[in-house]
């Protein structure tokens, strides 16, 4: 893939950010998904990919726009998988909390799994202790090999984790072993990676999330070092068949990360839409401006960008559609095809313009 994609994925993440920022806080969680979904969706039309969308909002009968098997970018550049979310963590904004992010990541065709929605168990690490821990092995047993490879009493350990019920027994046995625990209230992405990154203080990455937030969580651990185990969980017989029909041939098996994303490059990008471990959210400044907190990753290359940038909200012409949209109520498939259109149509009176230069130059 070429190395200048990374900026035009990261410039898709930072308008799905600031479609989905004004909504923190608002109780509405599916607002603030349906803006970033939509700024995602017409910000891709001009990224030179030929994509399809492996992990979206879901099947084509689902969901209106980046769903499953939609075919993504301006067809000009490198044909490749893509996995989104453009809000990954739609009740931390509705509820004005940390952690939420929009997020992209592109292999080649063919790599990225296609997973089912449904739970995975993980776990996952920083690079200090990839290949010492498996998934397989009993939590005390996991904490046992973490505190020797790390250097660490096992009181000194640090455990993320998902604030469920489902995870009961779980943190039962994390607080009799010892160890600290930070609660997740949202955000299964953010949490996966933060043991990849020292100062979030985070050792390891434990419980069940959202499968297709495995893979995306998978893509950027290739990039930081890190690692991530993780394992399906079939609630009945229609989701194991599910399974199968996405050619995973055996649910119950351990899924490493070369089954998750490949053995090829990865590019990872994500934009902070409110506050986290690992990014700042968007701030509104003075004078029409935005601020923006991104990360974009090349699995290749191993290089990790910071990206803070300072938006002119004004000029936002994607924005401002997406807004005007929103408030007219119509559905959103509607919506969609409206604001494709008329990005359609503002790049054909571009190009005629520039060609009239041309041609009378």
């Amino acid at each position: 893939m070429e190395r200048e994609l990374a900026l035009e994925i990261v410039r898709v993440t930072e308008l799905a950010a600031l479609a989905s920022a004004p909504w923190m806080g608002r109780g509405d969680k599916n607002s603030a998904d349906e803006a970033a979904t939509l700024a995602m969706r017409a910000m891709f039309d001009s990224v030179s990919i030929r994509g399809t969308v492996v992990i979206g909002e879901g099947e084509m009968d689902e969901a209106p726009m980046l769903y499953i098997g939609e075919q993504v970018g301006n067809a000009e550049g490198p044909e490749v998988d893509v996995a989104v979310d453009p809000l990954e963590g739609t009740d931390i904004v509705a509820k004005g909390l940390n952690n939420a992010l929009s997020v992209i990541a592109v292999a080649g065709k063919g790599n990225l799994l296609h997973a089912p929605d449904m739970y995975m168990e993980k776990l996952a690490v920083g690079p200090a202790l990839v290949g010492k821990v498996c998934i397989e092995d009993p939590i005390e047993v996991t904490l046992e090999k973490a505190a020797v490879a790390l250097n660490k009493n096992i009181s000194d350990l640090t455990v993320m984790i998902l604030d469920r019920v489902r995870h009961e027994s779980t943190i039962k046995t994390l607080r009799k072993v010892g160890v600290r625990i930070k609660f997740l209230s949202d955000g299964d992405v953010a949490g996966a990676m933060a043991p990849a990154f020292p100062e979030a203080g985070i050792d390891l990455y434990v419980g069940s999330g959202g499968a297709p937030e495995g893979v995306l969580a998978a893509a950027a651990l290739s990039c930081l070092g890190g690692e991530i185990q993780g394992r399906l969980m079939p609630a009945n017989a229609d989701e194991f068949q599910r399974c199968l029909q996405m050619g995973i041939d055996n649910p119950y098996k351990v899924l490493t990360m070369e089954d998750m994303i490949g053995t090829e490059d990865v590019i990872f990008a994500a934009t902070g839409v409110t506050p986290g471990e690992i990014l700042g959210g968007v701030r509104y400044l003075a004078d029409d401006r935005a601020e923006t907190d991104s990360i974009v990753m090349r699995a290749k290359t191993k290089t990790i960008r910071f990206i803070r940038s300072l938006h002119f909200l004004p000029n936002k012409e994607v924005l401002h559609k997406v807004r005007k949209l929103q408030a007219s109520s119509e559905p959103s498939d509607r919506m969609i095809r409206k604001l494709t259109k008329e990005m359609e149509q503002a790049e054909f009176s571009q190009s005629a313009k520039e060609a009239s230069v041309i041609t009378n130059g």
